[in-house]
């Protein structure tokens, strides 16, 4: 019998073990094990970074004057460590002389469902809570957005009416790894943080019609049209943290928009930057921790297409307990299609929602070049294969049908946290 390795993949709150025969396997390629700020050292480097902007005046400088704010943050599908930050920032703007009345928070849902009174609880804590207003924002409710024409490119630039009414906007979030602008972090608070639902369909459609996903990319045209959008919103600085795979912070950055993300970048690189060896037959990639439903998901298929071979085989592994995409039901009825025929929907006007069009062709670009096996216990083989995946009920299952397929020879590599890793193939 062949050595067997043994691998554990995270799935939610627990695990997924699966065993891969030892002469197979490529590797188990997951974000570096850098070195994480102790918890008690986290407040000391947040007013650090905050002691030495990057490209900006210290914050209760930039501050001075301001009748009111709004700090844009992340929301719960992000593990930014919000209810750490946010109450070192009130201090900073209140010795700015605005009072915490004179504050709100808002909730960078792009077109995620709303968060919960709970979950906002949990994410931001009483400390925030209890000072100022925390608000979802609504990528859905045009009474909610202030219309800022039309970009260079064509996008119709809608914002929302608390961001513009602001004095200073401030964004809080996180530098990963990312398909649609190649990272996180920045100008993507604003867009598409708190933009309405067609400003960020069409930005995602600039991205998902290239041939290749832009994951990694730092400078590129949908960066560009970002950067653009958030200073008509009236972006002047961030604070961003990069996280390792467990959450816990590595470093961050304040500053201005523009020269502090930069910054942010080099230091993501470093930690989710992985280089692998060669491309694979079969990559078995799990989705935390983007793990609710598969609109967060879908990130594992980007880190995994960079290292399968044409024509091979990725094997996603996502609990999806919230389903699909609970703000974008009707995915299921158009997102199996190919590239072509959900491409001229979408140009037809045929599909409406623009952002989910978007995705489904990320989703269709991917199936040309592999076949696409979904492991998850939230999404049912009839919506499985009405996504265009092939449903599996087990790990194990969907690897012995790959290998069958591609015999003896074959090769696996593992991805246990692919939406937030940079596979660098050798």
């Amino acid at each position: 019998m062949p050595d067997k390795t043994r691998i554990e993949i995270p799935y939610g709150e627990e695990t997924v073990a699966f065993t891969v025969e030892a002469q197979r396997l490529l590797g188990v390629f997951a974000p570096h094990q850098v070195p994480a700020l102790p918890d008690e050292a986290l407040d000391a480097e947040l007013r650090r970074t905050l002691d030495a902007p990057i490209g900006a005046k210290p914050l209760r400088e930039e501050a001075k004057g301001a009748r009111r704010v709004v700090i844009v943050a992340d929301d719960a599908t992000r593990p930014t460590p919000t209810h750490r930050i946010l109450p070192l920032l009130l201090d900073e703007l209140n010795a700015a002389g605005v009072p915490d009345e004179a504050i709100t928070v808002l909730i960078a849902l792009g077109t995620h469902r709303a968060m919960t009174q709970e979950e906002i609880g949990r994410k931001f804590g009483p400390a925030v809570t209890n000072r100022v207003a925390v608000i979802n924002h609504n990528a859905f409710d045009p009474s909610q957005w202030v219309d800022l024409g039309v970009t260079p490119c064509g996008v119709t630039v809608q914002v929302n009416r608390r961001v513009m009414e602001a004095d200073f906007v401030l964004g809080v979030g996180s530098i990963v790894p990312h398909h649609i602008p190649g990272f996180s972090g920045g100008a993507k608070i604003i867009q598409p943080g708190v933009c309405g639902e067609r400003t960020t369909g069409e930005v995602h459609l600039l991205s998902v019609r290239r041939e290749r996903s832009l994951l990694g990319v730092l400078e590129n045209p949908v960066r560009q049209e970002m950067e653009e959008i958030a200073e008509r919103a009236g972006l002047r600085a961030i604070l961003n943290t990069v996280l390792d795979s467990h959450g816990a912070v590595v470093g961050a950055v304040y500053g201005h928009p523009r020269p502090a993300f930069r910054s942010g970048v080099a230091l993501s690189k470093r930690v989710y930057g992985v280089p692998v060896p060669r491309l694979a037959d079969i990559v078995v990639a799990g989705s935390h921790p983007c793990d609710s439903e598969f609109w967060q998901a879908h990130k594992t298929l980007y880190a995994a297409e960079l290292c399968v071979r044409p024509g091979g085989t990725i094997i996603v592994v996502a609990p999806c307990p919230e389903g699909i995409a609970a703000t974008h039901p009707d995915l299921v009825d158009f997102a199996g299609r190919s590239f072509e025929e959900i491409d001229v929907a979408i140009r037809r006007g045929e599909i409406a929602d623009l952002t989910a069009g978007a995705l489904a062709l990320a989703w269709a670009n991917t199936r040309r070049r592999a076949t696409v096996a979904l492991v998850s216990g939230g999404i049912s083989p009839e919506e499985t294969r009405a996504l265009g995946f092939v449903p599996y009920d087990t790990v194990e299952e969907a690897l012995a049908s790959a290998l069958r397929r591609y015999g003896p020879e074959a090769t696996v590599s593992v991805l246990p946290f692919a939406p937030d890793t940079l596979p660098l193939v050798e």
